[in-house]
């Protein structure tokens, strides 16, 4: 329960500045390429992830002052089965007004301008009691200025009042009792948009005994003159039944072992944060992490010696790590439009400025860099460790793990991603002290990185190798980004980039081979890198060649028509988000989905295997998505006329045997019954 306010319940934030760096020229004029907004977005969020501490759910150092937000119920007394209607009021100062809880976006913006909806949602009423349906006030036409010329905008200005309608449980309890609410929005005058807000409001209500007369004045009565009282009747969107007991939890599905985490409580929400912080953890043997490993364990080396400042490179780097996740976190948080990690990769530009970095640091790796340059050129290279670079790298290694999810941190990323905004930071915070503890670790054992070579034909020769390899990461990277902007959903995209990725992995081990032939004596040294670029060119051919290729299921790619025309048809509709920046979804694919078995089974008759590719921009994919309140991939959804339509299995990690059990349940067969 939420703590006791005064009736009618009024709450203004704490606040008494604002921080420009927040600042909303950069929400409201950010219009241009889909890549510039969301880059632009993301640094605002970073420059504000370090602000001053400021009041819970507000933007750290922002304040508004322009919108006054208070709930009153219609009347503080009711009966057990009584219909209670609260108004949930916004008065806005003059000049200022807020987003409507349906924005209408002027094309002169574009349609992904960050808009942030009104939107009220109940979170905790006495058990048993019906939620109707939110009325929401209608809006008023205003000016602003975000581009050079004066536009129209629909938005709520003035007093705005909103509608809750309750019905209380018949068998209440007589007594005191709350409802709570969470109100967000965002602000704005004629020329910027200020930081969305989230507010928690409580109202008490005092529950007597049915037949017992009171007398309940009204409250405010000018204030429910626009209330529908048919809402009561109503139970469309928005209408749900919530009890005091209801909290979301983490729902955990890896490999078909399932699990649940209430979070309410101390020791629910450590556990929470524990699997959160694993799931960071073992981000870093996911194969976007582990070629950065070696590099870092060279460059610490260079440090082996003085065992403090060892210790101060490794604290900053996994203080970058924490960094990125927090940015990360925020913009989830506060940023509209940007709901999932995967919002990073879906504009293409973020992809084509990473494999620029990336391929930036891998020349550095083959010395050109030993020229005397300006000293900040030397914070991009890997094996140069300064407090500056170590937290770049840091940043650059949590970037690089973002194509990946680990079991646990891809559920409890989603999870984070649709609660409330302090949730989603520590969550976040979690996963990367998680992903960031073996750094902080090797750091404070100077033994274990002292025995790496830090000179010699032997670590030049390493890091060659490893230039190679992170050449060949640039590529992967590059190739996303052509990708993307290349794609025209719902056809799929080109995978040729793997090509050049597979030959930076044979260069780099035809290359250890040849130069450890002319350094090293030893037949074993010799003949050992020589097995190893035979089998690298043997493998990255028949990778390449498989990555290529769409594989043995004839993929269905979805759009919302054929969608329903296999809902008409009574199909088991196994529904496949993917992407070519997951490389989860890539592995599942080849482990899972294109085993023989698998396969025939997708391909056979009354199932439709269809595929939802985000790689680029694909609106109705994404809204596919948010309809299954789901806002990460991988993910697997499966309807069919055994479970309905409505209501799909999914699964974001899986077996084939998962699957198999999924498509009989969907079609209503024995796995059904004996579930």
């Amino acid at each position: 329960m939420l703590g006791h306010d005064p009736l009618p319940h009024s709450r203004r934030l704490d606040l008494d500045r604002r921080d420009p760096r927040c600042a909303a020229p950069g929400l409201s004029r950010v219009v241009g390429a889909p890549g510039a907004r969301v880059l632009t977005l993301l640094a605002v969020a970073a420059a504000c992830a370090f602000a001053a501490p400021g009041a819970a759910h507000a933007q750290p150092g922002v304040a508004d002052e322009h919108v006054d937000v208070r709930a009153v119920p219609q009347s503080s007394v009711a009966h057990p089965g009584d219909p209670v209607v609260i108004a949930v009021v916004m008065s806005h100062a003059e000049g200022f007004h807020s987003w409507p809880h349906e924005p209408v976006i002027p094309d002169a913006l574009g349609a992904d301008f960050p808009a942030i909806p009104t939107d009220i949602q109940v979170v905790s009423v006495p058990p048993g009691t019906e939620v109707r349906q939110i009325q929401y006030p209608e809006p008023q036409t205003v000016t602003v200025m975000y581009t050079l010329e004066p536009l129209e905008l629909v938005s709520y200005t003035g007093e705005a009042i909103s509608y809750v309608p309750l019905i209380l449980p018949a068998d209440a309890a007589p007594g005191v009792a709350e409802v709570g609410l969470k109100v967000s929005y965002q602000s704005c005058d004629e020329t910027s948009c200020y930081w969305p807000q989230e507010l928690d409001l409580t109202v008490p209500l005092e529950l007597v005994a049915a037949g017992v007369g009171v007398e309940a004045e009204s409250n405010e009565p000018g204030l429910f003159t626009g209330f529908d009282a048919s809402g009561y009747n109503v139970t469309g969107e928005g209408a749900v039944a919530v009890t005091a007991e209801d909290v979301e939890a983490l729902e955990l599905n890896v490999f078909g072992w399932e699990a649940a985490i209430d979070p309410r409580g101390p020791a629910g929400m450590a556990l929470l944060l524990l699997v959160a912080a694993l799931g960071g953890l073992l981000l870093n043997f996911t194969p976007c992490v582990l070629p950065v490993i070696p590099l870092k364990i060279m460059g610490l080396s260079q440090s082996a010696g003085n065992a403090r400042r060892l210790l101060v490179l490794g604290a900053v780097m996994s203080l970058g790590v924490v960094a990125f996740w927090l940015v990360l976190g925020g913009a989830i948080a506060f940023v509209a439009g940007f709901d999932a990690i995967s919002s990073l990769f879906q504009t293409g530009w973020f992809s084509l400025v990473v494999g620029i970095v990336v391929a930036v640091m891998a020349v550095g790796m083959f010395g050109v860099f030993e020229v005397a340059l300006p000293q900040r050129i030397y914070a991009v290279r890997a094996d140069q460790e300064t407090v500056g670079g170590a937290f770049l790298f840091g940043i650059m290694t949590a970037v690089l793990s973002t194509p990946c999810t680990a079991p646990f941190m891809g559920a409890a990323s989603a999870w984070a991603a649709t609660q409330a905004s302090q949730i989603t930071m520590v969550t976040f915070a979690a996963i990367g002290a998680g992903m960031a503890l073996p750094y902080f670790l090797l750091s404070a054992q100077p033994k274990l990185v002292a025995r790496v070579p830090r000179s010699g034909p032997a670590s030049i020769l390493v890091k060659q190798v490893l230039g190679l390899i992170m050449l060949g990461v640039a590529a992967f990277f590059v190739g996303l980004a052509l990708s993307a902007l290349l794609q025209s959903p719902p056809d799929p995209p080109s995978r040729m980039y793997w090509w050049p990725v597979a030959l930076f992995i044979v260069a780099a081990f035809v290359w250890l081979a040849y130069r450890t032939w002319q350094i090293s004596d030893s037949s074993r040294a010799r003949a050992i890198t020589a097995a190893l670029a035979v089998v690298a060119v043997v493998l990255s051919i028949l990778a390449a060649r498989d990555l290529t290729s769409h594989g043995p299921v004839d993929w269905t790619y979805y759009t919302p028509e054929r969608f329903e025309e296999s809902v008409e048809n009574g199909d088991v509709i196994v529904l496949d988000f993917t992407a070519e920046w997951c490389l989860n979804c890539r592995a599942l694919e080849s482990g899972v989905l294109y085993q023989d078995e698998i396969a025939a089974l997708l391909n056979g008759p009354g199932v439709v295997p269809m595929r939802v590719d985000l790689t680029g921009d694909n609106p109705a994919g994404k809204e596919k998505l948010r309809e299954l309140e789901w806002v990460g991939i991988p993910l697997l959804a499966v309807y069919g006329p055994g479970i309905g339509y409505n209501d799909p299995l999914k699964f974001d990690t899986y077996t084939p045997s998962v699957v198999e059990e999924a498509v009989a349940e969907a079609r209503g067969g024995p796995v059904a019954q004996a579930r």
